[in-house]
């Protein structure tokens, strides 16, 4: 098996070989192209979006600057996702993510890791689990995702967590490492802010 096949399978593989680096230098020459990009030039986004990424839907916004180490590649966008200011995407091998979720400002999302093994760091070895984010969730600011979690759909994961385990559906979910806070009921649909009441007749 080679190192490029290796990559989605969880083993350990030299990721820096002529194989794989050629390409990867390619799908970052286009996510350069992405993030010079105009505010102004809407369409242009989405039609290189839909070129870059493995899978996305209708309506998604990704606000530049956008990272990622195979410029989406084995990203997978469900319709309606929405991306703030540096969302990083260490796309090594494939992430998921459901319809409607939201990501905060410098979000990372990371499938690669290293061996603790520092004899085979010294290598640069590494390895990849694929992420899977639900439907309708919403990821707070500066939250660090890493390799191999699921979260369920429609929960958030609190601003500045760092997700090291699963976190199931319909929940709120906080902290370093990441935990369950509560789940989400009947409260969250008359307030949405501590004490601030939903008007629904105004939406």
């Amino acid at each position: 098996m080679t190192d490029k096949e290796k990559m989605h399978t969880g083993e350990v593989y030299y990721p820096s070989g002529d194989e794989i680096m050629s390409e990867q230098l390619e799908c970052l020459n286009r996510l350069y192209d992405f993030n010079m990009t105009r505010p102004t030039e809407l369409e242009k986004r989405e039609e290189m979006l839909k070129e870059m990424f493995a899978e996305i839907g209708e309506n998604c916004y990704i606000e530049p600057p956008f990272h990622a180490n195979w410029g989406g590649k084995h990203v997978h966008f469900g319709n309606g996702v929405y991306a703030n200011f540096n969302l990083t995407m260490v796309d090594d091998t494939h992430i998921y993510v459901g319809d409607y979720t939201l990501f905060g400002p410098n979000v990372c999302v990371a499938t690669a890791g290293h061996p603790i093994n520092p004899e085979l760091r010294e290598k640069a070895y590494q390895y990849n689990m694929p992420v899977h984010i639900g439907k309708n969730c919403w990821i707070g600011a500066g939250a660090v995702i890493v390799p191999g979690v699921t979260i369920g759909d429609n929960t958030v994961i609190g601003a500045g967590s760092v997700v090291t385990k699963d976190i199931p559906s319909n929940v709120v979910a906080v902290g370093n490492p990441c935990r369950v806070l509560r789940e989400i009921g009947e409260h969250d649909k008359e307030f949405y802010f501590k004490d601030r009441k939903i008007n629904y007749d105004n939406l």
